[in-house]
């Protein structure tokens, strides 16, 4: 039986490192954010309002693709952060703060809407609510050259954006979890309470082990 899980939350938020372990754990095949190859990230801390549009265009793209990848899937998948982030928090903050002009704004939104028409939703989201403190720990800690001139106040931003998304989110399920306590060692807890959410959702379908 196929599921398809996303993880969702703000940078630094354990996404990865959490997507990683729950599909070692259980088999499964994890779809990443692809960040180290996109071309404008660098340019885009360095200049947000010259690159906004270019960097979240890119992002949107490779998103579309992969979960369309992930639709066609044979096998259960964890998706490293959706695609309705990618407009919900990212290009609507840009946009709120002046980094993104209505007219690209618009036409991005746009795009992300017709893009909708060909996509299901995940069964399950998974939502890893952090505070900024913890993200710049962590953000600190994997060291990318680029990542390290990220304001504060942009983090506080996007935290703002993703609790408004969720808040009205309808497509799919949400479970919401403190990454601040989901750790390696307590992995099974975390893998418990998808399986009771799926299976209060779901009660037909085979319930990942």
């Amino acid at each position: 039986m196929k599921w398809f899980v996303a993880m969702s939350g703000n940078i630094g938020s354990g996404k990865s490192t959490l997507t990683t372990q729950l599909c070692q754990r259980l088999g499964w095949q994890p779809y990443y954010e692809v960040v180290d190859e996109n071309p404008y990230l660098p340019d885009f801390y360095a200049g947000m309002a010259r690159w906004s549009f270019h960097l979240q265009v890119f992002f949107l793209t490779r998103r579309f693709q992969h979960h369309q990848e992930i639709l066609r899937a044979p096998h259960s998948v964890i998706q490293d952060r959706t695609i309705y982030e990618d407009v919900e928090i990212f290009a609507r903050n840009l946009y709120l703060q002046g980094l993104m002009d209505e007219r690209d704004f618009r036409t991005y939104h746009d795009l992300f809407h017709l893009m909708l028409e060909f996509l299901r939703p995940p069964d399950l989201i998974i939502y890893l609510r952090a505070p900024v403190d913890l993200l710049l720990d962590r953000i600190r800690a994997r060291s990318r050259d680029f990542e390290r001139a990220i304001p504060p106040a942009y983090l506080a931003q996007l935290n703002e954006r993703y609790e408004e998304w969720i808040a009205r989110f309808i497509l799919c399920p949400v479970l919401v979890l403190d990454a601040a306590s989901v750790h390696l060692d307590n992995l099974e807890t975390v893998i418990e309470a998808m399986q009771q959410r799926l299976s209060s959702l779901f009660p037909l379908k085979e319930i990942p082990s």
